[in-house]
């Protein structure tokens, strides 16, 4: 895939390092030519360009890109340019970075964002996920079908605890994709029990969400 990354800074420069290392052709963006940095990221092409200009986006052929992803530290310039790029060169995909939380309700699809990352929920997602025990922590948002990415560390009272994967009656559209046991990573199979301590990671909606808490941890939510 052909990747353009809006903002050259520490954060874009480790993104394009992690997708030259996965065999992608990428494209670094900014407009400060003390963030121009070649020997950083020496597989990478680099473009003194501002990427909210309509000029500069043309100057990056951004059409022949399969993704932009917008990487500074101004959540106004990567509303613009994500907008840009989805409605005026047809980019398939395009990630926003959100930098203050207050901003996080503006990155979606509206303003052309498919999917947007934002560091604070991320890190308090995580404590969450490291703290919490039969309660599902959402770790991440699926713009496309309104389903969310879970995370539940499962409780020794739970009523499936020794139980097969298939014989759990997750909520419609719900979906168990890993389990985590002892550091080791399972793709789950209907045979296979779930044991407490588990880490379990669903494919969820959000409206199902509180209906899976209550089916995995009655005890603790009142199910």
């Amino acid at each position: 895939m052909r990747v353009a990354i809006a903002g050259a800074g520490a954060v874009g420069r480790s993104i394009a390092r992690e997708l030259i290392g996965n065999g992608h052709e990428v494209l670094l963006i900014d407009k400060s030519p003390a963030s121009i940095k070649p020997e950083r990221v020496p597989d990478a092409e680099w473009l003194l360009a501002d990427c909210c200009e309509m000029s500069s986006l043309q100057e990056a052929r951004l059409e022949r890109c399969d993704i932009l992803i917008s990487a500074t530290g101004d959540d106004k310039a990567n509303l613009v340019a994500s907008l840009l790029a989805k409605t005026e060169f047809g980019v398939p995909r395009t990630v926003g970075r959100v930098n203050h939380p207050s901003n996080e309700w503006l990155f979606t699809e509206a303003w052309g964002v498919d999917v947007s990352v934002s560091t604070p929920r991320i890190m308090s997602a995580l404590v969450e996920e490291a703290v919490s025990v039969g309660d599902l922590v959402r770790l991440f948002t699926f713009r496309q079908g309104d389903a969310n990415l879970a995370e539940m560390t499962l409780p020794a009272d739970s009523p499936y605890v020794g139980k097969p994967v298939g014989l759990v009656p997750l909520p419609d559209n719900c979906a168990l994709v890993t389990i985590i046991r002892d550091g080791q990573v399972y793709v789950p199979t209907a045979e296979q029990p779930i044991e407490a301590g588990d880490e379990l990671l669903f494919v969820v909606p959000a409206d199902r969400e509180d209906e899976l808490e209550r089916l995995l941890a009655p005890s603790t939510h009142g199910g």
